[in-house]
This record gives C-alpha cells, sequence and structure tokens, in this order.
C-alpha cells in the first residue's frame, strides 16, 4: 500500500509511526509533515486544508488510502473532493466534520437523538444570549459555534464577564465568522475523559480511552492549551463504565448519524465528563484523533492500524478483529517558552538521539523542522515524549526518568502528567 497522510502535528507523527509498522504498507507520503514525520514519510508541500491542492498531490502520487488527520481538511470538503474522484479516505465528509465544525449543530444533533449532554441554549442575537445567560448560576459557558483553533470556548465565573464575552462574539466579530452564532450551555463538574472510536458508520471499534491534561501549568494551573500530555489506558474506567459509554453514546452517536443520512468513515472522538454518580455526558465530539491522546493511544493499540484504516473506508470494518491492550502509554508535551501565549522558535533541540535506541521510549515530533540532520522548533507543542510500561506507573517512570535528556531554548514541560489517577468519586 501507498498511503497520503494529511497533516504535520504530533498526531500525525503518531498516525505516520503506527502506519509505517504494518506489514501492509510499503510507501508513505505526508502534507506538510515535520521534522520527525521526514524521517518515515516522504513530504510534500502545499496547504493539506486545500481539497484542489490535496487532490493535485492525490493524482500525482495516486495512494491506495488517505489519511486525514486535523479537523481544517474534514470540514472543508478535502474528503467528499476525494471519494468523488474514487480515492479511499479514512476521514468523515463535510457533512459529518460538522459535529466538529458546529458546535450548535453538534448539540441540536445530541438532542435529537438523546445523547446525554449539559442543557443548552443556540443563540444569534444579543438579547438571546442574555436570557440564556440569566437562566443559569456560575461558572457560566458559553461556546462560539465554529471551528476557533481552540479558542472557541469560555468558562467564567462571572455572569458580567459571561455577558461580555457574548457581546465580543455576536456583536463585535471577536472570532469573526466562528462567533457569529454561539452556544451558552450548563457546567458539568467532573472528570474529563477522552474515548476515540473508529466507525465506517455501522460498526465500530472503540479504542482504549485516555485522559488528556490541558492546563499549561503543573497541578493543572496556567492557561488552557492544545494538551500538554495524556495517558492511556484510564484505570478508572471499568467495564461497566465502558458498556454504560457504548450503549448511551457511542451507539446512539452511530446510529443517529445512520439515521440523518449522515455517511460517516473515520474517527469520532467523544470528549466526555463523568460526573461523582458516574454518569456520563458528551462535553464535546470531535471527527478526529485528538492530540496528544493520539501520541498514548496508538502505541498500545494491538491491531494492524493501515488494515483497520483500509477497512473502515471501505465500509468492511466488521471484519477487523482488534486483540486486547496490554500496555499502558504516558505521553508528556514538551513546549517552547511562553506557549500558550507568545513564543519564539528556530531554537535547535538537543538530545533526541539520545533516546533513538532506548526500549519502551517514543518520541513524537509537533512542532519541528529538519534541517542537516539537525532538528529545530517550528510551533508551541514542540514534542510528545511517551514511555510504554505494563501499568500507568510503569510508564510514568520511564517517561520522566528519559525526558530529561531533551532541551532547547526556554523549554518546559509538566511533571505531574497521569500523577492523579483516581475515578470520578475521588476528584
Amino acid at each position: 500500500m501507498k498511503i497520503l497522510t494529511l497533516g504535520g502535528g504530533g498526531r500525525e507523527h503518531a498516525i505516520v509511526w503506527a502506519l509505517s509498522k504494518s506489514h501492509m504498507v510499503d510507501e508513505i507520503h505526508c502534507m506538510p509533515g515535520n521534522g520527525g514525520i521526514q524521517d518515515l514519510a516522504i513530504l510534500h508541500e502545499g496547504d493539506h486544508t486545500n481539497p484542489d491542492e490535496v487532490l493535485s498531490l492525490s493524482k500525482r502520487i495516486n495512494p491506495d488510502l488517505v489519511v486525514i488527520g486535523p479537523e481544517a481538511p474534514l470540514v472543508n470538503g478535502v474528503a467528499d473532493v476525494l471519494r468523488q474522484e474514487g480515492y479511499s479516505v479514512f476521514g468523515p465528509n463535510k457533512a459529518g466534520a460538522r459535529l466538529e465544525g458546529s458546535k450548535a449543530f453538534a448539540k441540536t444533533f445530541m438532542k435529537r437523538n438523546n445523547i446525554p449532554t449539559a442543557s443548552f441554549d443556540v443563540c444569534t442575537q444579543l438579547p438571546e444570549a442574555m436570557e440564556a445567560l440569566k437562566k443559569r448560576t456560575a461558572p457560566y459557558v458559553v461556546k462560539a459555534d465554529g471551528l476557533a483553533a481552540g479558542k472557541g470556548a469560555f468558562v467564567l465565573q462571572d455572569l458580567k464577564e459571561a455577558q461580555e464575552i457574548c457581546e465580543a462574539l455576536l456583536n463585535k466579530n471577536y472570532l469573526k465568522e466562528a462567533g457569529k452564532t454561539i452556544v451558552v450551555e450548563d457546567f458539568l463538574p467532573g472528570r474529563e475523559l477522552t474515548v476515540l472510536v473508529i466507525t465506517d458508520g455501522s460498526d465500530y471499534i472503540m479504542l482504549p480511552p485516555s485522559q488528556d491534561h490541558k492546563r499549561a501549568w503543573d497541578n493543572d494551573k496556567g492557561p488552557n492549551t492544545g494538551g500538554m500530555g495524556a495517558y492511556a489506558p484510564v484505570p478508572w474506567v471499568d467495564k461497566k463504565m465502558t458498556s454504560q459509554i457504548e450503549k448511551t453514546i457511542v451507539k446512539p452517536t452511530i446510529d443517529g448519524l445512520k439515521k440523518e443520512n449522515i455517511p460517516f468513515k473515520g474517527v469520532l472522538y467523544c470528549g466526555l465528563m463523568i460526573d461523582e454518580k458516574q454518569e456520563c455526558r458528551v462535553l464535546e465530539y470531535n471527527v478526529r484523533m485528538g492530540d496528544p491522546e493520539t501520541q498514548v493511544v496508538l502505541p498500545i493499540f494491538e491491531g494492524d492500524l493501515a488494515e483497520t484504516m483500509l477497512a473502515c473506508s471501505k465500509g468492511s470494518l466488521k471484519d477487523i478483529k482488534v486483540p486486547l491492550v496490554q500496555k499502558a502509554a504516558v505521553g508528556v508535551v514538551i513546549a517552547s517558552g511562553g506557549y500558550p501565549s507568545a513564543y519564539k522558535t528556530g531554537f535547535e533541540i538537543h538530545g533526541i538521539e539520545r533516546l533513538s535506541n532506548v526500549d519502551d521510549i517514543i518520541i513524537f515530533h509537533a512542532g519541528t523542522k529538519k534541517v542537516s540532520n539537525k532538528y529545530y522548533t517550528t510551533g508551541g507543542r514542540v514534542l510528545t515524549v511517551v514511555g510504554i510500561g505494563g501499568n500507568i506507573e510503569e510508564a510514568r517512570k520511564k517517561v520522566y526518568k528519559n525526558i530529561e535528556v531533551i532541551s532547547f531554548e526556554g523549554h518546559f514541560y509538566r511533571k505531574d502528567i497521569a500523577a492523579r489517577l483516581e475515578g470520578p468519586n475521588n476528584a
């Protein structure tokens, strides 16, 4: 097989790494890729979110499968254009991508299909938003409808601040088109959980549950980021909870898509909140693998990713059997100084080669480029260092014992990823 992967972050490096291990794969291409992906795939410059550019590249290299990593190309309809031309694609069409591309669509979809989520109001005018806020108490949750690069969700303790955010979004063009419609919803307390589901629209495979750490600094302090680390599986998610998630969320979502004639071949990301009564509700859907969750889920995935993704793209996922997970993974993101605010790039990264042959350590690149066999920083989240072990504790020891050898100017990382593994009752 020849595979084309779209994207250039840590998620895509993990996908390319997993695909490269398949006996079915001869050649991997990536657009645009990064310094780490360059070691495993042929890189192509260009705009991977532009359907015409992706189609043009596909016609040149003629891949057997196109794997779409990020959300932007999915929302832009890249999968639709490729499928119309006869390519096998892993990733939903534009209609399915609305589950991530429009918060309002996702919430109303959940309501129509009786999928548990926070009570909400969809607002396009400021007076509506003010009424929606009045119905609630702090903390107030306001979300921009469209894609906003992780900057569209607000949790506010003060009513006046919440009103100002609504005004900024609806009347002052704060997030441009993404904020023209907003969702005001109830705050859900509890512990977050990520469940990634590979589905061809009928059958599905639930990947091991994972937990992301969003805050920049230790002890969940500091600003929200794209994710500073993750671990999988989650020890407090037992068979009973897995079954509940499947029965109340995963299956109704897939059935709902089918009922509404929305074909879906790719990954359904269920961002969940588990409360102290063990009740599960959907915080958000995404339509692609998470970052950094992918970097810990794929290293412990016991199946053949290329075989699974190809079967998914062809609607034959029922033929795939995936062995149970035997290991655990903990991933720690090394970020540029100042991230998620302003940061500088272009620094040489030291120490990667010292970990290249260490057992049970994998380094996934995100914001890097490779020049003359040296790696340099190009982004806010630069690397994810992943430790593998028989359980979370072993994996955690492994990653923190080895991460210290990597450095670049201004780098930082959290020291407490996967330090608290209690269940929702002990949160």
